[in-house]
C-alpha cells in the first residue's frame, strides 16, 4: 500500500491551510437539480401588526424543502395570494399554477418574548388539510421551529422522516501569524447557527456524533500526539478517553451510547477495539497483520464494518460487534474505505476508487450492488443523513476544500462552501431530541 493511501484512510489527512472566518455560514449552492421535483407553495407567515420576526420562517421552510431535492417551492413573487387562515384559501386559484401542495401559517405573540407558530399543509387538488400544528417558541428558537415544520411537511408528503432539524459537525483550519489553528465546528443542517466546539493549534479530525446528538468524539493532536476525546456539545465539558502509545483514531459511537469502536496500535499494529466508556475497559476485536481501521456500527449494534488492507488493498469487511469471523463486503475497484451505515442498516456509503479518482459510492448490503454517486477526484469522509436521503462529504472546488451533499440516488447535488477557507471531515448528527 502506498503511504498516501494509508494516511488517507488511517489518519484522515490534515486539513488544508488558509481557512478564515471559521464562524461564517456555510453557503449552500445547488449544483444539480432533480427532475420531477414536486411543486409546492409556501406563503409568508402572517405576523401581528408592528411585529418583525428575527427569522423568515417561510423562507427557511422553502429553502429546506428545495435542498431536499424532492420539492420545487414556488418563488415568492409568483404567489397569487397570501392566505392567513384556512378560510382564506381558494384552491381553484392554486390549481391553475399546477401547485400540488400549499403551506400557510401565522405567528402569534401571546406575551412579550413568546411566540406561537401555527402552520397548515393543504393538498390543493383534493382541497383538504393534510396536517397542521401550533408550536410555542422563544425568539432564539424560531429557526429550529422552522426546521421542525419542514420535517413535518417532508414526512407528511413523502412518508419518510425529515432531517432538517439536525446538525453537522466539521473541521476548519485558519492560517494566523503563529501558524495554523484548527477548529471543530457545529452548525444547523442548512449551515446556519455555526459555533466553535473546540480550537487547537494542532489538527483535529474524525468527529463522530453520539446517538443522542449531545456529544462528539474526535481525535486531537494537541500535545503533538493523537488522543481521542469525548465532548459535550452543549456544555463544552470534555474528557480524554484514549491516549495510548501509537495510533488513537477513528472513533465511532455504539447505538446505545456506551461504547466507542476505535483504532489503536497500542499492541504494535492498528487494530479495531471497543472502548467501554463507563470503566475504560478495552475489548480487542481484530488480530491481523494488516491495518484495520475506520469502524462503523450497524444501527442495531450487532455488527461493525471496518476498512482493512488484509486482501492487499483497502476494502470493507464486516464482523460481529463482539468479535469473531470476518466477512469481506467490497470487491469492485482497488480501494473501498471509510464506510457509514444508513439508518435502516441496508446500505453503506463509502469512498471508492477504480483507477485514480476517489469518489463517493453506495453499497447495497443485500445485493452487494455498488453505485458511484459523485464525479470528483478527491471525495472523502461520507456521512449519511439520519433519514438516509442525502450523503454529506468533503471534496475540493476552486483549489480549496468544501463540503458537498448528494442524494442517495445521485440525482441531486449541492455544495457547502465556507467563505474564504477550507472545510473538511463532515459528520451528520442524528435527529435532535426535543
Amino acid at each position: 500500500m502506498q503511504m498516501k493511501d494509508m494516511m488517507r484512510w488511517l489518519l484522515l489527512a490534515a486539513l488544508l491551510a488558509g481557512s478564515r472566518g471559521a464562524l461564517a455560514v456555510l453557503t449552500i449552492e445547488i449544483t444539480q437539480g432533480m427532475e420531477g421535483a414536486s411543486p409546492i407553495a409556501i406563503v409568508p407567515f402572517a405576523t401581528p401588526a408592528g411585529v418583525t420576526l428575527p427569522e423568515d420562517i417561510a423562507g427557511i421552510i422553502s429553502a429546506n424543502l428545495r435542498r431536499s431535492g424532492r420539492f420545487a417551492p414556488l418563488p415568492e413573487a409568483d404567489l397569487i395570494a397570501r392566505p392567513r387562515e384556512a378560510g382564506d384559501v381558494r384552491f381553484q386559484d392554486w390549481r391553475v399554477l399546477g401547485v400540488g401542495d400549499l403551506v400557510i401559517g401565522r405567528v402569534l405573540q401571546p406575551a412579550p418574548g413568546r411566540y406561537e407558530v401555527q402552520f397548515q399543509l393543504f393538498d390543493v387538488f383534493r382541497s383538504r388539510q393534510l396536517t397542521g400544528y401550533s408550536i410555542p417558541a422563544r425568539p432564539e428558537e424560531l429557526r429550529r421551529v422552522a426546521h421542525r415544520i419542514s420535517d413535518l411537511i417532508y414526512e407528511t408528503l413523502t412518508g419518510e422522516p425529515g432531517a432538517f432539524d439536525t446538525r453537522i459537525a466539521y473541521v476548519t483550519a485558519e492560517q494566523g501569524a503563529e501558524g495554523k489553528r484548527y477548529a471543530l465546528q457545529v452548525a444547523d443542517s442548512d449551515g446556519h447557527n455555526s459555533r466553535t466546539v473546540l480550537r487547537s493549534p494542532q489538527p483535529l479530525m474524525s468527529p463522530a456524533w453520539s446517538s443522542d446528538g449531545q456529544q462528539l468524539a474526535y481525535v486531537s493532536f494537541e500535545g503533538r500526539k493523537a488522543a481521542i476525546y469525548v465532548q459535550d456539545v452543549g456544555t463544552g465539558a470534555r474528557r480524554e478517553v484514549a491516549a495510548f502509545d501509537g495510533i488513537n483514531g477513528a472513533p465511532a459511537w455504539s447505538p446505545d451510547g456506551g461504547r466507542l469502536a476505535v483504532t489503536l496500535s497500542r499492541d504494535g499494529n492498528p487494530e479495531i477495539y471497543v472502548l467501554h466508556l463507563a470503566d475504560k475497559r478495552l475489548q480487542r476485536l481484530t488480530n491481523n497483520a494488516a491495518i484495520d481501521t475506520e469502524p462503523a456500527w450497524s444501527p442495531d449494534g450487532n455488527h461493525l464494518v471496518f476498512t482493512s488492507d488484509r486482501g492487499g488493498a483497502p476494502q470493507l469487511y464486516r464482523m460481529d460487534s463482539r468479535g469473531g469471523s470476518v466477512e469481506r463486503l467490497s470487491f469492485e475497484g482497488n480501494y473501498n474505505a471509510g464506510a457509514d451505515y444508513s439508518a435502516d442498516g441496508k446500505r453503506l456509503t463509502l469512498v471508492h476508487r477504480d483507477g485514480r479518482d476517489y469518489r463517493i459510492a453506495v453499497l447495497e448490503l443485500d445485493s452487494k450492488r455498488l453505485r458511484v454517486l459523485t464525479d470528483g477526484s478527491l471525495d472523502e469522509s461520507p456521512s449519511f443523513a439520519p433519514n438516509g436521503s442525502m450523503i454529506i462529504y468533503a471534496t475540493s472546488a476552486g483549489g480549496r476544500g468544501v463540503l458537498a451533499a448528494v442524494s442517495a440516488d445521485g440525482r441531486f447535488r449541492q455544495r457547502l462552501t465556507l467563505s474564504g477557507g477550507d472545510v473538511r471531515e463532515p459528520a451528520w448528527s442524528p435527529v435532535l431530541r426535543r
